[in-house]
């Protein structure tokens, strides 16, 4: 077992099969538990769990339908109408056990309850390993505009298992990799430089402990994401925006990891111009990120939408799009006034590669 994390009086455990779980539903306060899934997680990573539980099964299963386009609040009133047909009371457990979208809306669900339940994170993707499941973030998405209702609330406890990590296809263990890349791009050089000669389909525990490791550093510091915290969002403006637009118009829509490593690279290219990131440098995490990530044409006909999106932004301020940027590789600032004219020539510039 790894060294166990302690974030603002939680803790974060890694590789330890569950075993303060057991300990802790072993003790008995809760009048009930509840497991919210999605229906894959419920027929591939429920049975991982329960073997890991030694078939623990004292529990009621919440399933709700996969992906993002589903994180909104008509499934929460369903889940919220379920836990009261349920029972549910203040005194109730909520695990949530899935990636990013089960731990951003189980968290919502269970943080609004009745005022409150306690909830545990059980991520069961590499994205929601590094980033989705730390850091106390709640939320689901209004008209394909991403976490804009949510609290900031912190789990009891977030458990990391790379068990679930064997469940899933190249392409979501791909979509992963992006989050860990930012940790380095943002705040250590040498993990970046490390991860370039990493395998992406199979980061080693110790690469995916120094990324949660690297963000429950920063959220340590600025759990309410006053000033520190906003460097977690590099790539993720611009990011954010291409999801969105790609959930709402493409027949086989990006991966959270897919639209923010073009954010990356758009927001790299900002850099140069609006912070002190190098020519060179942008080279480098341009090169690097297009060796990984699919190349995907941003139509000229959707930057009017794109930035429509980047103006929703929770982060702006005063009606400006304000961004996090590179100054080096490895260090990050926030807050960046940047102009119209450079957002639309950083995606000419991901165009032109």
């Amino acid at each position: 077992m790894m060294e166990t994390l302690t974030s603002a009086g939680h803790s974060l455990y890694f590789e330890s099969n569950l075993g303060a779980l057991k300990t802790l539903l072993e003790s008995n306060q809760y009048s009930k538990v509840f497991i919210l899934a999605d229906e894959n997680t419920s027929e591939i990573c429920l049975p991982v769990f329960q073997a890991l539980m030694d078939d623990f099964s004292d529990f009621d299963l919440i399933e709700t339908s996969a992906g993002e386009e589903n994180k909104n609040i008509d499934f929460c009133i369903g889940i919220w109408k379920t836990l009261l047909d349920f029972e549910a009371d203040r005194k109730s457990l909520m695990i949530n056990l899935g990636g990013g979208v089960i731990t951003d809306m189980g968290g919502f669900i269970a943080s609004t309850y009745k005022r409150g339940i306690d909830f545990i994170n059980v991520p069961t993707t590499l994205l929601s390993q590094v980033d989705a499941s730390v850091g106390g973030k709640t939320g689901i998405d209004i008209d394909h505009v991403k976490n804009m209702v949510g609290t900031f609330t912190l789990p009891q406890m977030v458990f990391i298992e790379t068990e679930f990590l064997k469940t899933l296809p190249d392409r979501e263990l791909l979509s992963g990799f992006a989050e860990m890349i930012k940790h380095g791009l943002i705040y250590d050089k040498a993990y970046y430089e490390k991860l370039k000669t990493t395998s992406h389909l199979s980061p080693s525990a110790e690469d995916i402990y120094r990324s949660v490791e690297i963000k429950n550093e920063v959220v340590t510091i600025d759990p309410h994401e006053k000033n520190l915290r906003k460097i977690l969002n590099f790539g993720h403006t611009i990011g954010h925006a291409v999801e969105s637009y790609s959930l709402a118009n493409d027949e086989n829509p990006l991966t959270h990891g897919e639209a923010i490593a073009i954010g990356f690279i758009c927001e790299a290219a900002l850099s140069i111009k609006n912070s002190d990131l190098t020519k060179e440098e942008l080279k480098d995490i341009s090169d690097y990120l297009l060796s990984l990530y699919p190349k995907y044409q941003i139509k000229k006909e959707s930057f009017e939408t794109l930035l429509e999106l980047m103006q929703s932004d929770k982060k702006n301020e005063d009606g400006n799009i304000l961004f996090s940027l590179l100054e080096t590789t490895g260090k990050c600032t926030f807050n960046c006034r940047v102009s119209t004219a450079d957002i639309l020539s950083s995606l000419d510039y991901y165009n032109s590669l």
